[in-house]
């Protein structure tokens, strides 16, 4: 009886069965917080892009500039939205000071962003922003303000 006591073949199996589940919460949180991170990149260069076409009034294409730049995203996830983690499409503003050459043209590119959606916690969400302001270079004739 004292053998079968001392025996300790199993006893890894069951500490790591302890552990895995902290493991892959740690993992799980490490790639959410990867993703929110490159969205907030992703953004801000999309502000950056979007103030710069501003400021020269160029829009490349035959849309809105909101259009191009909403179109411009790395993920159809942040560019359309409709996943647990991005809710909504994202919302790009332009904000002019002015028309006249040398005033300040603002671009900002937001999403709500949804942490852990895997687990189905509805946690937190984090409103992940870029912004971006130049002076206008050429007269405003193509872009026009707003949001969408």
């Amino acid at each position: 009886m004292r053998a079968l006591a001392d025996d300790q073949s199993g006893a890894a199996i069951v500490e790591f069965a302890l552990v895995l589940p902290l493991l892959m919460l740690v993992v799980v949180i490490i790639i959410d917080f990867g993703r929110a991170i490159n969205y907030w990149v992703d953004t801000t260069h999309l502000a950056s892009e979007g103030a710069r076409l501003a400021a020269v009034d160029r829009i490349p294409s035959g849309t809105s500039l909101q259009d191009y730049i909403r179109g411009k995203a790395d993920t159809a996830e942040l560019r359309d939205g409709g996943t647990p983690s991005v809710g909504g499409p994202l919302e790009v503003c332009v904000n002019p000071e002015g028309d006249e050459v040398g005033d300040p043209v603002e671009v900002t590119v937001t999403t709500t962003y949804n942490w852990i959606p895997l687990l189905d916690l509805d946690v937190a969400s984090s409103d992940i922003t870029g912004k971006a302001t130049m002076r206008r270079e050429r007269l405003a004739d193509n872009v026009s303000p707003g949001c969408t």
